[in-house]
């Protein structure tokens, strides 16, 4: 992981899920995580392989895609605050803690307690 850059996994993202026919939203993006929750880097969902900042250990960074099965263009409500995808199809919002560490990463997020609260209802 050291040694790649943040278009890498922007890219992953990207790749995955329009491979599987959903959008990403390119508004929204995650972050590095450290003295404040929200710092650089930024962590584009979308984007081109072997750019932007290196990823070093000691790096924390959140990955907050937002993927819907329409189009990627949202609209904020009035409140300032609620996203919802223009065409009103369905979407999620999620993100991943992921601490970079002797070379590896090691994800700090997790959802087993969902799991547990949704047993077989869980996918």
């Amino acid at each position: 992981m050291p040694g790649n850059r943040v278009g890498d996994i922007s890219n992953a993202i990207q790749q995955y899920c329009e491979r599987r026919n959903y959008s990403v939203v390119r508004e929204m993006c995650g972050h590095g995580v450290g003295r404040k929750l929200h710092e650089d880097p930024e962590v584009p969902n979308f984007g081109r392989r072997g750019t932007g900042p290196l990823l070093r250990n000691g790096m924390t960074i959140a990955i907050e895609p937002m993927i819907n099965m329409g189009g990627k263009n949202v609209i904020t409500e009035r409140d300032g605050w609620t996203t919802r995808t223009r065409d009103r199809k369905p979407s999620a919002h999620f993100e991943h803690s992921i601490a970079i560490h002797h070379g590896k990463p090691d994800i700090l997020s997790s959802f087993e307690g969902i799991k547990q609260v949704l047993g077989e209802r869980f996918i």
